[in-house]
């Protein structure tokens, strides 16, 4: 009966979840920020990421995608279709095996989070 050999590492991931290296997970982020940079609110003419409601992009070994955003107040008419609209994006990009979107009111929203870009396009400047 034939061995493994010694100072053989074996990676046993549940569910079929893939592997990904460091340098994969550094470029499925960025393909991950460009495809939010996709997504506005229907109210105002910047995408969400500029606007500054995307507080953190993770990406992990197993290709698992995990945000936290926030909306511009509680009461903000696309609080039920905007973070599923996020999760399903990113979820269908190449290489991504699951998205979770958590959304998080701390700290709550405010116009210094926008990106210059997204001032400048405001008309902020």
């Amino acid at each position: 009966m034939e061995s493994a050999p010694e100072n053989t590492t074996v990676d046993t991931v549940q569910d079929s979840q893939p592997t990904i290296s460091t340098l994969e997970c550094t470029v499925l982020e960025g393909r991950v920020i460009e495809k939010i940079r996709s997504i506005y609110d229907p109210e105002i003419p910047v995408n969400i990421y500029d606007l500054g409601l995307i507080y953190s992009v993770e990406v992990t070994h197993h290709a698992v995608v995990n945000i936290k955003m926030t909306l511009t107040s509680p009461g903000c008419p696309v609080a039920t279709t905007l973070p599923p609209e996020v999760q399903y994006k990113v979820g269908n990009i190449a290489g991504v095996y699951e998205c979770n979107v958590d959304v998080v009111w701390d700290p709550p929203w405010n116009m210094d989070m926008m990106s210059e870009d997204a001032k400048l396009e405001l008309g902020f400047f």
